[in-house]
């Protein structure tokens, strides 16, 4: 028997490839022409160190240079030496260019274009050849608009088993594929697609899920949905939350009601923003998130919407504290392209961003209270910045939320004390916690000793150098993004 093998990488590419019985995943791939990282092929050198994100496998022999028992309890697998027993989907740490491989394209016509409402279009494309495409489900690909020389990219409707892919999109006035829809398009008319593409697509279930869509973004969890059908619905609770702004945004509800009748395990509640709206539930999404939902933070959150309802999500689960397992989403623009796929993970780029701007609020707050502290101020800040340190031990942390909790308190103290709401009120609307929460592991190595930067920082104070303030909270702030880049640079992490 062979299993299907979904290989994610860095560049957002997933290309399938099929395993034999007791073949190694890397034999299975340089035979399709899929050239991933590899080098000794005896598990001694590491090369080949990849994340399994879902599936069974003998994870073969190794020495622990290559990798730890400790890695290999968390998912990771020397690709050299893997040899599934299930279908698997692996992250590969490294660009589908570095594989020699490339997006594929599908060609095939147009099956289905249907007019759901005023906002929302639904089509399907009937493939060529379907055996050989591949995706998984909450994956989109980019649309080749006929008759134009433009692609628009749409997440996946459809399950990974239907004999048609479908797609669901927002009708908009002036978009190039809704405009051939809705003007033009005819059922049989020649249309093709590349990719599967996207971070955003469904993991194992491990514990209780939690989906929020807005809007067309329900297309993706509709695709999962199949998916789970599928797969016997397992036994973990799952609950959407749908959001719209108007009434007749409500579309594909007859569908989730059959997946809610099936699957004993799947509830959904929907919500219409509009306030002279008649439904039941008003409001927005955060709204309606109820504590069985989160589950105490032991919950996968997946999130797919437009840009304003996934920063004010992220903002919410941030304000109240909420640290969820993993926490998955995906934007798109007004016109429903995707803008920003699959974001499961924290980007370096945003997380440089959120510490300069911590510092530069750090550095205005110090300006107006450098020399201002009392005794017992004083006192309590340096109390503050010891306290990290409890939470660190040979380089790593023993208890990230500790210091998670902990750090956050040591650098408002000086934004606080300075009695400016303003500042106060930009370093709270800020994702470092939440960028941390994602990132920081006891695995990571840190960079700089943090709690001796804490320290330095309260003696300048304290001497009231303001010079030699600024160079250490400038160096601390190197110290800072650069363990959070050792944490989003770690396979699965």
């Amino acid at each position: 028997m062979s299993y299907q093998i979904a290989l994610t990488f860095e560049d957002g590419v997933t290309r399938f490839i099929e395993c034999r019985p007791n073949e190694v995943v890397a034999d299975a791939s340089y035979r399709q022409r899929i050239n991933i990282p590899l080098d000794c092929r005896d598990g001694a050198c590491g090369t080949c160190k990849s994340f399994c994100e879902s599936g069974t496998y003998d994870g073969g022999d190794y020495i622990e240079e290559a990798m730890t028992d400790d890695e290999a309890e968390q998912g990771y697998v020397l690709t050299c030496q893997m040899v599934p027993e299930s279908d698997c989907i692996i992250r590969i740490p490294a660009t589908s260019d570095v594989a020699k491989t490339s997006i594929s394209t599908f060609a095939g016509e147009l099956a289905t274009n249907e007019r759901l409402s005023d906002t929302a279009l639904a089509f399907s494309i009937k493939v060529d050849d379907r055996s050989t495409l591949g995706f998984l489900p909450g994956q989109y690909v980019n649309v080749q608009v006929p008759g134009t020389d433009q692609t628009r990219s749409f997440s996946f409707s459809s399950g990974p088993g239907a004999d048609e892919v479908g797609f669901l999109i927002r009708n908009t006035t002036y978009g190039v594929l809704t405009t051939y829809l809705r003007d033009r398009a005819k059922v049989g008319d020649k249309i093709s697609f590349n990719g599967p593409l996207g971070s955003f697509y469904l993991r194992k279930i491990e514990r209780p899920v939690l989906f929020l869509a807005g809007g067309t973004g329900l297309a993706p969890f509709l695709s999962m949905l199949h998916k789970i059908e599928q797969d016997g619905g397992g036994e973990h609770p799952i609950h959407l939350i749908f959001g719209v702004t108007n009434d007749p945004d409500l579309v594909g509800i007859e569908e989730l009601e059959g997946y809610a009748e099936r699957l004993p395990n799947f509830t959904f509640t929907t919500v219409v923003a509009a306030e002279e709206s008649a439904h039941p539930n008003k409001g927005f999404v955060t709204h309606h998130m109820k504590p069985e939902h989160l589950n105490d933070g032991l919950v996968d959150i997946y999130l797919c919407g437009p840009p304003p309802m996934v920063d004010a999500v992220r903002k919410y689960l941030s304000d109240q504290g909420i640290e969820p397992a993993s926490f998955y989403y995906e934007k798109f623009s007004g016109s429903g392209v995707v803008s920003e796929i699959g974001e499961s993970h924290v980007k370096a780029v945003d997380s440089d961003q959120a510490f300069d701007t911590r510092m530069a609020l750090e550095l205005g707050a110090a300006q107006l209270v450098v020399g201002k502290l009392s005794a017992e101020q004083l006192a309590e800040y340096r109390r503050l910045a010891e306290a990290t340190g409890q939470y660190i031990k040979d380089g790593r942390f023993t208890d990230p939320a500790g210091f998670r909790e902990s750090n956050s308190a040591f650098h408002l103290f000086p934004i606080e004390a300075s009695g400016n709401p303003v500042l106060v009120e930009a370093y709270r609307k800020l994702l470092v916690q939440e960028y941390m929460g994602q990132v920081l592991t006891p695995s990571v190595d840190l960079v700089g000793d943090i709690t001796r930067d804490h320290i330095d920082i309260v003696d300048a104070f304290e001497r009231t150098d303001f010079e030699a303030l600024r160079r250490i909270v400038s160096e601390h702030n190197d110290h800072a993004k650069a363990t959070m880049r050792a944490g989003i640079e770690k396979p699965g992490g």
